[in-house]
């Protein structure tokens, strides 16, 4: 099933939808927009089609269906943990994108569980790495949907991970990284500099044995890639990272050891119900001989 993605129209001097979305999406050249445009696959949030000279709105949002030949398909399954008529929470695997990104459109965990659920009000309240696998939350329906979304906002929920990466016997734990994070590059890189703390997490260690360990991460706060950035900061960048501490080669998505960083636990207490709740991903991490595994 082919979703639209969603764009809040930034500030811009552009003076049409047209030229805006050329200037913002270089890789996709005018003649894909026109297309779309022609075929009435740039919308509003209605649902109605949108004109290519239609003046450029800064803060309109805005529905466009992205579109790719040749997909890859991902040969890994999502698994559906729990679901009622407010949430579901979905087990994700590596590799799999939460949203449409890049390459995928159709091969994504938002599009399968639509598929699946038959429910295409279905909105992820969080986001997780495309090479990141475990746990994913989505809001089932709108009327409900903002009372999910502050928890995230508000830091109210706890969010466990686990790595394997690097031993680091010359250092104290648990263990606090605080740091300022930023937009580095590449543009999809992030970067450490000085100034005031953005980004902080806690580093545990689940076991301690030979060259690799196994740590448990608690992120206080949401910054982009910071569990990445921050193990890669203390001398232990996660197993299977191709942008910490040193950006990599390209390499087949598919056929690269899968990043060694699993969500394992979200926890909160249910806005609407009050209860307490808690969710823990089925998954496991594995790195044997070089090689890495889809636990």
């Amino acid at each position: 099933m082919n979703l639209p993605s969603r764009l809040q129209l930034p500030p811009g001097a552009w003076p049409n939808l047209l030229d805006g979305l050329c200037a913002r999406f270089p890789r996709i050249d005018r003649a894909q927009w026109l297309d779309r445009f022609a075929r009435g696959r740039v919308q509003d949030v209605q649902g109605r089609a949108l004109a290519a000279d239609q003046p450029w709105q800064v803060g309109l949002e805005i529905l466009y269906f992205r579109e790719v030949d040749d997909e890859p398909a991902i040969p890994f399954s999502e698994r559906i943990l729990y679901q009622d008529g407010h949430l579901l929470v979905a087990d994700k695997p590596h590799y799999l994108p939460v949203t449409p990104a890049g390459g995928y459109v159709r091969e994504t965990l938002l599009a399968r569980l639509v598929a699946q659920t038959g429910n295409a009000d279905l909105v992820p309240l969080h986001r997780l790495d495309r090479l990141t696998a475990g746990l994913v939350l989505f809001s089932q329906r709108p009327d409900s949907r903002d009372a999910y979304q502050r928890l995230f906002r508000e830091r109210r929920i706890d969010k466990t991970y686990e790595a394997l990466a690097p031993a680091l016997p010359g250092l104290r734990f648990p263990l606090q990284r605080q740091s300022r994070i930023v937009a580095g590059e590449p543009f999809f890189r992030m970067a450490e500099v000085p100034g005031e703390a953005n980004a902080r997490t806690r580093v545990e260690v689940i076991a301690a044995e030979g060259t690799v360990w196994h740590y448990r991460l608690r992120p206080e706060t949401g910054r982009k890639h910071q569990l990445r950035v921050h193990m890669a900061a203390v001398g232990a960048p996660i197993l299977g990272d191709d942008l910490y501490p040193h950006l990599q080669p390209a390499a087949d998505p598919l056929q690269a050891p899968p990043l060694q960083l699993l969500a394992r636990a979200l926890a909160f207490q249910d806005p609407l119900s009050g209860d307490m709740r808690l969710f823990s991903s089925e998954r496991s991490l594995r790195w044997r001989d070089g090689g890495a595994g889809e636990g």
